[in-house]
């Protein structure tokens, strides 16, 4: 299903220690695009609005070069995964998986990803 995000009050949470974390509106993003978000613990997270209207979440940071970029990275898809090229050294991370596809021995951490209106932005809850 895909929702039009100008046209809806839906959140994106982003699912971290056992609680869901509203981060945004969905409307505030972008499809092809990432945005950055800090979470509570002080790291940050690169979320992606698909063009095809799913949403993932990955780690902001390049392990590559350290820096927090991932967010600003160009959105693509190879073999039908789809991917951030870092916009520092190129490398593609799956924003499914969180895997380097260009280099096995490193990977992102991902984070799994709802969409729901029952949770405050910033806020956490169980479920």
């Amino acid at each position: 299903m895909t929702i039009a995000p100008e046209k809806t009050d839906t959140q994106v949470q982003l699912r971290l220690g056992g609680e869901w974390l509203a981060l945004c509106s969905l409307s505030l993003l972008t499809p092809g695009r990432g945005v950055a978000a800090l979470l509570p613990d002080g790291r940050q997270v690169a979320v992606f609005l698909g063009r095809d209207g799913r949403t993932y979440a990955i780690d902001n940071r390049d392990p590559f070069s350290g820096a927090q970029v991932l967010s600003r990275g160009l959105v693509g898809s190879s073999a039908g995964r789809p991917f951030v090229a870092s916009p520092l050294l190129k490398q593609r991370f799956d924003l499914a998986s969180g895997d380097c596809l260009d280099d096995e021995s490193v990977s992102v951490t991902s984070y799994e990803v709802r969409l729901g209106t029952d949770l405050a932005v910033g806020s956490g809850s169980a479920a």
